[in-house]
């Protein structure tokens, strides 16, 4: 089967940020999107004017909501959508007391009693995946940056998977599972990818390869459309895209920003590569695989893989040089301020660390760290 990839100007942006609802004085969750959604059509109808691309819509679960941007140009730009959308979403929430949260996962409400969004897609992605879809009460931030040319979408996506745990202990946010500490910096990543067709990519030497996967993966019923393919890093065609979907979800919109930055100024390193006839280095799967389970594990404190020839380094020390490398792109690309932002988090350290620090503080009570992650959305983190 032929898969067009749309044409994009090469390191365009977009950004999605999962928000969940929670109540203002417990932290539980509340499933309220539907009146949210509503009372935001009435207020604000021009985030929600176009039905394909709306600016802020609905997800899996009912105490959720996802604030998308536009095409942008730069990161600045999308942290200003971002907060448009945020601002309209408060507009709508705070008369109903009704706070707005996002980590990996909440830390204590059942998933079992999360109500389903009622739409086809769900109904059918709960009835087959059963137990393990109904866990699904996860938040996550995905980075669309543009390409301005097919041939890169499977190189770029190489190169992303090396920088896999990078992303991972940056984001990793989600220690906390039906009240339990699980020992894990992100829990999330290993919950997700239980749905089929989720967590790490397959790697294809050709984009002909790519459609011959898709081609099975639509013959053998497996999916019944192309975004049913849930990788942690994938291609959208559609968009002319690659999309990076590693993170747990980040509480702050400063943090959005600083995984946006990295990402964006990644692949145009990557677009530079090859537009020099350069390639990009690939790492065995097991070495993937192995880097992913790490940083989930460990966090900050992960010691990665770099290479095919199996050299390590403690994940943030690799961050440093790779922010270092990456200045000049940075500039080229006006997003310097929020690249220098991943540097905040790992001086103040990534949300596992923090909500660890909250719940040791409140005698491990749970409500604390979701009030905390509520502050922080709302002010911005501390120092």
């Amino acid at each position: 089967m032929q898969i067009d990839f749309a044409s994009s100007r090469q390191s365009t942006l977009g950004v999605e940020w999962e928000v969940a609802l929670v109540n203002s004085q417990t932290g539980e969750l509340v499933s309220a999107a539907n009146e949210v959604l509503s009372g935001i059509k009435a207020k604000h109808p021009d985030l929600q004017e176009d039905e394909d691309h709306p600016h802020i819509k609905r997800e899996l679960l009912l105490n959720t909501v996802e604030l998308v941007t536009g095409v942008c140009e730069t990161v600045k730009e999308a942290k200003a959508d971002l907060q448009r959308s945020l601002d309209a979403v408060r507009d709508v929430t705070d008369p109903l007391g009704i706070e707005l949260f996002c980590a990996g996962s909440h830390p204590f409400s059942p998933p079992q009693l999360q109500p389903v969004t009622d739409k086809e897609r769900y109904a059918k992605l709960i009835d087959r995946t059963q137990w393990w879809g109904r866990q699904m009460v996860i938040y996550g931030v995905h980075v669309h940056v543009g390409l301005d040319n097919r041939n890169k979408a499977l190189p770029v996506l190489d190169g992303l998977i090396n920088y896999f745990p990078h992303f991972q202990a940056l984001s990793a946010s989600s220690p906390f599972w039906g009240g339990e500490d699980t020992g894990y910096a992100s829990q999330r990543a290993l919950m997700f990818q239980q749905l089929p067709t989720a967590g790490l990519p397959f790697q294809f030497r050709t984009w002909e390869e790519y459609e011959s996967y898709v081609d099975d993966m639509f013959k053998t019923g497996v999916i019944d459309v192309l975004s049913e393919i849930r990788w942690d890093i994938r291609p959208v065609p559609a968009l002319g895209t690659i999309e990076m979907r590693i993170c747990d979800g980040l509480s702050t919109l400063e943090e959005v920003g600083a995984i946006a930055a990295l990402t964006q100024c990644l692949v145009h390193e990557f677009s530079t590569i090859l537009d020099n006839g350069g390639s990009i280095p690939t790492m065995p799967p097991w070495h993937v695989q192995e880097n992913k389970w790490r940083a989930a594990r460990y966090g900050m404190d992960a010691i990665i893989i770099l290479d095919a020839d199996s050299n390590e380094c403690l994940v943030t020390e690799h961050l440093m040089e790779t922010l270092n490398r990456l200045e000049p792109i940075a500039a080229k690309l006006g997003c310097s301020e929020e690249l220098s932002d991943v540097e905040k988090i790992i001086a103040r350290g990534s949300g596992y660390q923090r909500q660890r620090r909250v719940a040791a503080e409140h005698g491990g009570d749970l409500s604390a760290v979701v009030l905390d992650l509520v502050r922080q959305m709302r002010r911005g983190p501390e120092a």
